[in-house]
């Protein structure tokens, strides 16, 4: 389970024993492979894939698969066994004061896709999320339903009125069913469909994700609905987020292990049963049938023996109906996993790692699912993406990657502890086919490799962005801080370019057409902007907020908002100096600071802070840990916000500077278990 303080150092650490378990892979790039020129606004159509992933054609297949699958695994361990011995006696004649020690590192994995319906409709509400890809909605912890915020902490909704200028707390419900027990629960994700809130979650206590559908009214009242459980393994990740919503599709991505020793491997398939008081085990329907379950034509590459077997699963409920009515989709593949959704597609990179004689070699998949609905495609590849950043699907039909020689993916933490070689994958669309063909040598465009831990990534424009900072851990100063900008359309090195920084890098964004990157030492947090025009990219101004670091690691903290395409108004949550990253899990942001940006110049225009002290005793029953965080910017309809815990406070601008107008504080006072 996700604990508290000493329990996420040690995942922490885990997370760069997974990296060193799949270090030592040593993938290579070809140091003269190079693409060709690629022009990002021309957008022509892609021409048809040569073949797709097949599916398995009945039960009695997929269950053959699986028989021959354990007799290798066995044979597999066996011989494993047999040479880890021969090493250990090795060893210990050669050494006989060493103590000879195994290791094994379990990554989390799985992943998934499917979909059946392919337009986004145009949001009518103003979005208040920091999304990777407009018109692609991610799982966050606020949402705008029409006149009101819809709040998602601790267990718990809340709806905040805010039209005609309120600012008025209006309904608190449980974010789970009233007759659940949510212990073992945690509720991370909320996304909002017409009058339906989706609620998304991980139960220990019941062995799967939990999604709890909520009504809410025009008045922002909330009622409870219906809760559904799918089986899966959960799906965590420091950085990534495991629901999307286009239009009124939820897509969602549950990882699950499957056994194929195991007497009845489908015991175990992804299911949904529909919750109520005493609700069974037996229960649970499949919504997986064997003949939509992929796999690829190269299967030492998917799935090897004695690995774990991972059914990458995306599961698409459509809300239309206020109720789920869900299909899922699957690929059998290895454990390792990134999870990325683009405006048409939804794309699963899985690796694994095998020793090869004294080194250990990691082997990639690429899985790609079209949002219109048709078959799978998959394509063979090297190394591993470090999160859904490290995707860029591109308007010239070209999937852009940056992958790692020693990444893990971006499961639990692993996604703090990348690293090895780097390199940008580019390939067209056309390229996936199923699985038996393989991104060429040069696909592989070598860069730069970074000093430092932390690795950050972004896509911004025309250009790739990356660059270490502190991450998770204790803010220091970087010995040879640099930001790497790379075109990811060009061919040649001239468009590569180290920017020396005065920091790290522990964030970059988005700033209009440009770009700012943030980072933090041990005393103050930094500020600074990228101008991407031009032939290179050159870095424009720094600011520096004294005494302050990052209140938020994820994405969503921050936020910007334009005013035209040189001007406009950023958001991120602060807290004090030198505190480590790990510590917004319970120690909440003091304040949203906000810096006004004029042609790439930026300038402090004051902070919303909070007047809460310590803990506050809201009789927490489930997610008592924000492990998405709790603080964010808001801009809605002309109006400035800083969600802070349980305090809204609102500002107006004067002149050039933010002043507070009011505040709230929305904290529970009663338990509402009203249904609809």
């Amino acid at each position: 389970m996700k604990t508290v303080k000493s329990l996420i150092l040690l995942m922490i650490a885990a997370g760069f024993i997974i990296s060193l378990t799949a270090a030592c892979a040593g993938t290579a790039w070809s140091s003269d492979g190079r693409v060709p020129n690629a022009s990002a606004e021309q957008r022509p159509p892609a021409p048809p894939a040569r073949k797709t992933l097949r599916a398995f054609g009945s039960e009695q297949e997929l269950a053959k698969y699986f028989g021959e699958l354990a007799v290798e695994s066995k044979r597999e361990r066996e011989r494993q066994q047999s040479e880890f011995r021969q090493r250990a006696g090795a060893e210990a004649s050669n050494a006989p004061n060493a103590k000879p020690a195994a290791m094994r590192a379990e990554v989390s994995s799985a992943q998934a896709f499917t979909m059946s319906d392919g337009k986004a409709k145009a949001e009518e509400d103003e979005s208040v999320t920091n999304v990777q890809h407009a018109g692609v909605d991610e799982g966050g912890i606020v949402k705008v339903h029409g006149d009101h915020l819809v709040v998602l902490r601790r267990g718990r909704l809340f709806t905040v009125a805010i039209g005609d200028g309120a600012l008025t707390p209006v309904s608190a419900v449980d974010a789970f069913a009233p007759d659940i027990n949510p212990d073992g629960t945690w509720y991370d994700e909320m996304l909002v469909s017409g009058d339906t809130v989706a609620v998304i979650g991980y139960s220990y206590e019941r062995g799967g994700t939990e999604v709890g559908l909520f009504y809410i009214g025009r008045d922002g009242t909330l009622g409870y609905r219906s809760t559904y459980h799918l089986r899966s393994n959960d799906y965590y990740s420091s950085r990534n987020y495991s629901s999307r919503l286009i239009g009124s599709k939820l897509i969602f991505y549950t990882p699950l292990y499957v056994t194929p020793e195991a007497a009845d491997p489908f015991a175990a398939f992804p299911a949904m049963r529909k919750w109520h008081r005493g609700a069974k085990e037996g229960e649970f329907h499949r919504i997986l049938p064997a003949t939509r379950v992929y796999r690829a034509e190269r299967p030492q590459q998917s799935v090897r023996p004695y690995t774990l077997t991972a059914l990458h699963t995306v599961t698409v409920c459509d809300l239309a109906g206020g109720e789920m009515a869900c299909e899922a989709t699957a690929v059998i593949g290895s454990p390792g996993r990134v999870f990325y959704v683009s405006p048409s597609s939804i794309y699963v990179w899985t690796t694994d790692w095998a020793r090869e004689g004294e080194r250990m070699r990691g082997r990639s998949m690429l899985y790609q699912m079209p949002l219109e609905g048709t078959s799978p495609h998959a394509l063979a590849v090297e190394g591993s993406p470090v999160d859904q950043f490290s995707f860029l699907e591109s308007a010239d039909a070209h999937l852009n990657v940056l992958v790692r020689s020693d990444a893990a993916g971006d499961a639990m933490w692993a996604a703090e502890a990348a690293s090895g070689d780097v390199a940008l994958l580019r390939v067209p669309l056309a390229s996936f086919s199923d699985g038996s063909d393989g991104a060429p040598p040069t696909s592989y465009r070598p860069l730069a490799k970074p000093e430092g831990y932390t690795f950050q990534n972004r896509f911004v424009g025309d250009y790739l962005l990356y660059g270490t900072g502190s991450g998770w851990g204790e803010p220091e100063a970087s010995k040879r801080p640099r930001l790497y900008a790379v075109r990811w359309a060009a061919a040649s090195d001239d468009d590569e370019a180290a920017l020396p920084l005065a920091h790290g890098v522990d964030r970059i964004e988005a700033l209009g057409a440009d770009a700012i990157v943030v980072g933090a030492d041990a005393k103050d947090l930094h500020f600074t902007t990228v101008k991407l025009g031009g032939e290179q990219a050159t870095l424009a101004e720094r600011f520096t907020r004294r005494g302050a670091a990052q209140g938020e690691l994820r994405s969503h903290g921050f936020f910007y908002k334009a005013d035209d395409a040189d001007s406009g108004v950023l958001g991120l949550p602060v807290s004090r100096a030198g505190r480590a990253g790990y510590e917004h899990l319970s120690e909440g942001s003091a304040a949203i600071m906000f810096l006004r940006n004029e042609s790439l110049r930026l300038n402090d225009i004051g902070e919303l802070a909070s007047r809460v002290k310590g803990r506050v005793k809201d009789a927490c029953r489930a997610s008592c840990v924000d492990w998405y965080g709790n603080a964010r910017p808001l801009f809605v309809r002309g109006r400035v916000f800083a969600l802070l815990g349980y305090e809204i406070v609102e500002g107006a601008f004067a002149g050039e500077r933010i002043r507070e107008t009011r505040r709230i504080n929305y904290a529970p006072r009663r338990r509402e278990t009203s249904r609809r």
